[in-house]
Formats: structure tokens, C-alpha cells, sequence
């Protein structure tokens, strides 16, 4: 699994949302900016800033990538729930596709909120809501309904999405916007497809059988070439604000 390659597309999917929060956030004026859960840096590689950058992960080998696609980052080992940084010493914290396999998203959020400066900015980027799947036709419902049992044995938390809001509220960061982010028109691309085929015959190995994934793989690709196939996740964005 090219888990860098995967990162690259999800980053494909928030990227107008992150430029538009960016803007919102003054990001270009930030002095210190932390990523956590910065992966293999498909977004902290993008950031052009004359900010100092931070990334934490507790993947190492994700890390050792991370560092050659962003090179100019101060990059730290460690868990979301306990940031090795000091109180308040970053403008804005974000994460991306990372709450739903924390264990307490809770704290992670405590964290990122201790570790922001007063007036700064604390950004969820994306957090999908696997629970409320949509799948067309119907013979493909089944498709996420493994998918989502399967993320469960893996330890995540599918329906982290939906209460994205109320953990930013439980965490007391003062909410500025919230919603869900676009559905990537992307999808209908063959490349694209794969691309998301790659991760669903991870997820699904040992969970289901060979036969039973490539039949779905089949009926997938028959319903987008016939204009059929719907496939909608929820996935939500929240931004908040440290109060002075």
C-alpha cells in the first residue's frame, strides 16, 4: 500500500477548503504553524510560510518520509494525546483524516487547544462519517458496510465526523465554522478509482474473501461506466478559535 500516494488524494480533497481556511486563519502571518498527524507530509509539503513548521506523527517510517517532502519542518515522534510541545507556542494547529483513529479525540483536541496560543486557530480539516455511507445501487451498499465494520476491528472510530462539532464544543474551542467538505468530483476518474480500490482491498484483506472484493470491484466500475454509481461519505471540517 502507497500510503504517501494516498495522502496525496486526500489532500487533493480538502484542498480549496484548506485554502480558504488558510486565508481566513491569516496563515501567512503565523510565526509557529503544527501539523498533527502529519503523515508523510502531502499537506506540511505544501505549506509555503515563512513560519516556523512543526509536524508530529507516531509513525516512523511515515516521519522519514515526511521529511523529505517537507524539508524545512521540525518533525517529532509522538501521540496525539500527549504533544511534546509546551502551552501555547503555536498560531494554528491542524489535522487531517486523523481524529477517527484516536482513540480519545477528546484529548487529542485538548492538547491541540493547550498547545495554541490565545487568539489562535485550531483547524479538523476532515473527519468522515463512514456510518451514514451512501452507496448506488444497491448491490453496492454491502461494500460499505464492510468497509466500515472492518475500519472498526482496525481500531478507528467510522462516525467520528459526526460529532466533530460537539467534541470541538466538549473541548471548549470557541466554534467558528463548521460543515462538510465537497465530494471529490474526482471519483469519476479511472485513476482516481483505483486509487480508492487500493485502499478498500487493504482495509477489506482477511476480512472478506478475495472472490467477494473483486466481485464488488467489478459491479463498482460497471456502475460508473454506466452513470449509476453514487457513493457519498460524509465528511466534516471544523474551525475554532482559542479565546483570549
Amino acid at each position: 500500500m502507497n500510503w504517501h500516494k494516498r495522502y496525496l488524494q486526500q489532500a487533493g480533497w480538502t484542498r480549496d477548503l484548506r485554502a480558504y481556511l488558510f486565508e481566513k486563519t491569516k496563515l501567512a502571518l503565523a510565526t509557529r504553524i503544527l501539523e498533527v498527524g502529519c503523515g508523510t507530509g502531502a499537506i506540511l509539503g505544501e505549506i509555503s510560510s515563512r513560519a516556523s513548521l512543526h509536524g508530529l506523527d507516531h509513525d516512523a517510517s511515515a516521519l522519514a518520509q515526511c521529511r523529505v517532502q517537507a524539508s524545512s519542518a521540525s518533525l517529532v515522534r509522538g501521540d496525539a494525546r500527549d504533544l511534546p510541545y509546551s502551552d501555547e507556542v503555536f498560531d494554528i494547529v491542524y489535522c487531517h483524516f486523523l481524529l477517527l483513529w484516536v482513540d480519545n479525540p477528546l484529548q487529542a483536541l485538548l492538547e491541540m487547544k493547550r498547545v495554541t496560543r490565545p487568539g489562535g486557530h485550531i483547524l479538523a480539516l476532515a473527519e468522515p462519517d463512514y456510518t451514514a455511507r451512501l452507496d448506488r445501487p444497491d448491490e453496492l451498499a454491502v461494500l460499505g458496510q464492510w468497509q466500515t465494520a472492518s475500519l472498526r476491528q482496525q481500531g478507528a472510530d467510522p462516525g467520528c465526523g459526526r460529532r466533530l462539532a460537539e467534541s470541538f464544543h466538549q473541548a471548549g474551542i470557541e466554534m467558528i465554522e463548521t460543515g462538510t467538505i465537497r465530494a471529490p468530483e474526482k471519483m469519476r476518474m479511472a485513476a482516481e478509482r483505483e486509487s480508492e480500490w487500493a485502499v478498500i482491498e487493504y482495509d477489506l484483506a482477511g476480512f472478506v474473501t478475495d472472490k467477494e472484493i473483486q466481485k464488488m470491484k467489478a459491479l463498482d466500475k460497471q456502475a460508473w461506466e454506466g452513470g449509476e454509481r453514487l457513493l457519498h461519505i460524509p465528511t466534516y471540517f471544523a474551525w475554532g478559535r482559542i479565546q483570549k
